[in-house]
């Protein structure tokens, strides 16, 4: 009988990765992997077509099952979907000569927001990017897409100011959508995953509570943005220890009152809207009033004077020329 040899723990992870890495097709040539979720992988590819660096998102799976085949497809088209400066497209939609299936995104250079908020920057430069991930979201809303995943990880900045807000994996769709059956094409609601317990899709410290139940409706994202906001604000990451959050210590009132609206456990508590708790936040960047923050008379006057700070300086510059002219003409 012929010795058989072991192979080794590496030579098995090798292979593995041989076994796990997308075979390239005509167009795409797969380098590096770049991102992972759930349920697949992205990998920076190069389109030979067009010759340009593209993200090209692939199953796990060499054989997808239907559902698998419904997810990706449905995340393709729900991004698809959305056309906007914030969201990042989709170019292409195909399987790969292994079977797998992928799409492909535009190739997203730059930082994560949780990195990007590490690094030093001011408050305000924060808050108006936090403004540019609401405006995304709020376009998402209005074409009947909720994230359901909204969190720092899933933010990018690009090297020009871009801010894109990135893996829709998870979202829901009231708008019903074209994916593809044996016998052709059917109307299928555009629901995500479910990814924590079975139960909900979301990620803990950013995930309403209501999403444990599996309910879930533009509010659901509010509650996201809140913990978005909180850690820009504090550089931690919102938990929840025995039934209370962490606190935002040494924010302002205004933006720590913000951040408990946008979070509050009852969803009819929060800001019912994206365009409200953005408004908030501009309202606080343009030294006006937030509805979430009942001022008191010192507060008030102090905002009031950050507000017109220039045309009382000038008055305060003019007051004390005066003076000192009088000084002068009394030698």
């Amino acid at each position: 009988m012929p010795a058989t040899s072991k192979l080794s723990d590496a030579a098995i992870a090798g292979l593995r990765e041989i076994v796990k890495r997308p075979a390239s097709d005509s167009r795409y040539e797969i380098g590096e992997q770049i991102g992972e979720g759930g349920m697949g992988a992205v990998y920076l590819a190069h389109d030979r077509e067009l010759n340009r660096d593209v993200a090209l998102k692939v199953l796990r799976a060499p054989i997808p099952t239907d559902d698998e085949r419904m997810r990706i497809l449905r995340e393709a088209r729900i991004l698809a979907s959305l056309e906007h400066p914030g969201i990042v497209p989709v170019h292409d939609v195909g399987a790969l000569p292994d079977g797998r299936l992928f799409y492909v995104m535009k190739r997203v250079r730059g930082e994560r927001l949780d990195d990007f908020a590490r690094s030093g920057r001011s408050r305000p430069e924060l808050l108006r990017v936090f403004l540019q991930v609401c405006d995304a979201v709020a376009f998402a809303h209005a074409a009947g897409v909720i994230h359901r995943d909204l969190k720092p990880q899933n933010i990018m900045l690009g090297a020009f100011g871009e801010v894109l807000v990135l893996d829709w994996g998870v979202a829901k769709s009231r708008v019903h959508v074209l994916l593809p059956v044996e016998q052709g094409e059917t109307l299928r609601p555009a629901d995500g995953p479910t990814t924590v317990s079975g139960t909900a899709a979301g990620t803990p410290g950013y995930m309403a509570p209501e999403q444990l139940r599996g309910a879930a409706d533009e509010r659901v994202d509010v509650f996201g943005l809140g913990g978005i906001l909180f850690f820009l604000l504090t550089r931690e990451h919102p938990t929840l220890t025995e039934g209370r959050w962490n606190d935002a210590r040494g924010v302002p009132a205004p933006l720590r009152a913000i951040c408990e609206r946008a979070r509050e456990p009852d969803p009819a508590s929060r800001y019912q809207s994206v365009s409200t708790i953005a408004a908030d936040v501009a309202n606080y960047l343009d030294a006006l009033p937030v509805t979430a923050h009942t001022e008191g008379v010192i507060e008030r006057l102090r905002r009031v004077a950050v507000r017109h700070r220039t045309a009382l300086l000038l008055v305060l510059a003019y007051l004390v020329m005066r003076v000192a002219l009088l000084i002068f003409a009394r030698r």
